[in-house]
Order: structure tokens, then sequence, then C-alpha cells
């Protein structure tokens, strides 16, 4: 048989994935089985076992798979010329642009780490990378003057995860929830926290979308 080139790898691997985590927001951790992942995927349970040998492993490759997406991500907003400007553009990403299977399956999983070691310690590994990421971004902002923080900067970070997850939430259990509403007050109350030296988002054009105006 004749041996796969890495890139058909990756490509079924993604397609695994994807289908375990439209199963997983269906219909949550327990109810999901295998063979309904099989299905979605359109594989054969050889298939998917190559790759995953359960669930729990298939959790931790979708949580592996947002840590690399949020590192890129981070990376971009910590070079941005506009700090608010551009986190505003990640909040639309995540809560506006995004299925809301993406939304459903961490609540999903927040809720089964409460009962599954496993499930908590994954879970808890992308939320502690989360956080330490944005420490480390609010660090490296203030070394260049780019922010004077009101508070320390380890509490910030907490506050940051603590927004992330009840907009997750809301967004899950709202299907009607109005993030484009929500997205521009909470990314000017977040402008109080950091205080950005420079331009920074203070208001709202008709159009829908922050822009930047001069500090006072």
């Amino acid at each position: 048989m004749p041996r796969l080139r890495p890139s058909t790898q990756q490509a079924r691997r993604e397609n695994i994935l994807d289908a375990a985590l439209r199963c997983f927001a269906r219909g949550g951790f327990h109810a999901t089985s295998m063979q309904m992942i099989c299905k979605e995927a359109g594989v054969s349970p050889g298939a998917v076992y190559v790759y995953f040998a359960s669930k729990e492993d298939l959790i931790a490759g979708l949580c592996e798979r947002d840590r690399n997406e949020f590192a890129e991500r981070f990376a971009l907003l910590a070079a941005a010329p506009d700090f608010l400007e551009a986190l505003q553009g990640i909040g639309e990403h995540y809560f506006i642009d995004e299925s809301p299977d993406r939304q459903r399956f961490v609540v999903e999983m927040g809720v089964e780490s409460t009962r599954n070691p496993r499930i908590a310690e994954i879970f808890m590994s992308v939320d502690k990378f989360c956080c330490d990421s944005f420490e480390a971004m609010f660090h490296r902002l203030k070394d260049e003057g780019r922010i004077a923080p009101r508070i320390d900067i380890p509490t910030i970070a907490k506050v940051f995860n603590v927004i992330g997850d009840g907009l997750f939430w809301r967004r899950a259990i709202e299907p009607d929830f109005n993030a484009r509403q929500v997205l521009p007050v909470m990314t000017e109350l977040i402008g109080t926290l950091l205080n950005p030296v420079g331009p920074h988002i203070a208001s709202k054009p008709a159009g829908g979308r922050l822009k930047p105006e001069a500090a006072s």
C-alpha cells in the first residue's frame, strides 16, 4: 500500500477533527460515539484510529489546533499598530464570523471538564496558554510604551480570559445574541483598563466599525 503524502495525511486529520467538532457541538461528549464521528467524516473506523485512539485524543487534537491558531493571532495582535482595533477584529472573527459550533464545543468541554479529569487537564491547558499569552503580550506592550495599565497585568490577563469565556457561553446559548453590538462597548472598557498611549479606539461610526481617535 503506497504511503500517503504528509499533505494528504494532514488533510485527513483535519477532516476528522472538523467532523468531531460538529458532533461534539451537536450531541455533547458522552452522547457522541466514535462511530458517529466516523460517519460524519465519511471514513472508516480504522482511518480514524490511525490518528486518534479515543474521544479524549480528539479533544486534545482540537485543542492543539486552537492553540496553534491562537498563537498566530496573538503574534499579529501584539505587532498591530493599533492594538484595540486589532483586538476588535479578533473579537469579530471568534464571536461573529465563526460558526456557532466552535462556541458550543467550548461550552460543552467546559462542562465536561467538571466531571472528566482528562478533559479538565486538556481544557485548562488551553486556558493557561491563553492567559500566559495575554500576560506576555501586555508586558511587551507596556515595555514598548504602548499601554500604561491601571491595574496589574496578571489580573488583566485573567479578566481577558473571563470575558472570552462569557462571550463564548453567551453566543452558544443565545442564538440571537448580537455580538456586533456588544464588542465595541467591551473594546472601550478594555481600553480603559489598558490605558493605551497614543491613538486609541473610542467611538463607533455609523458603518459599524470602531475608528481611532486621538487620546485625551
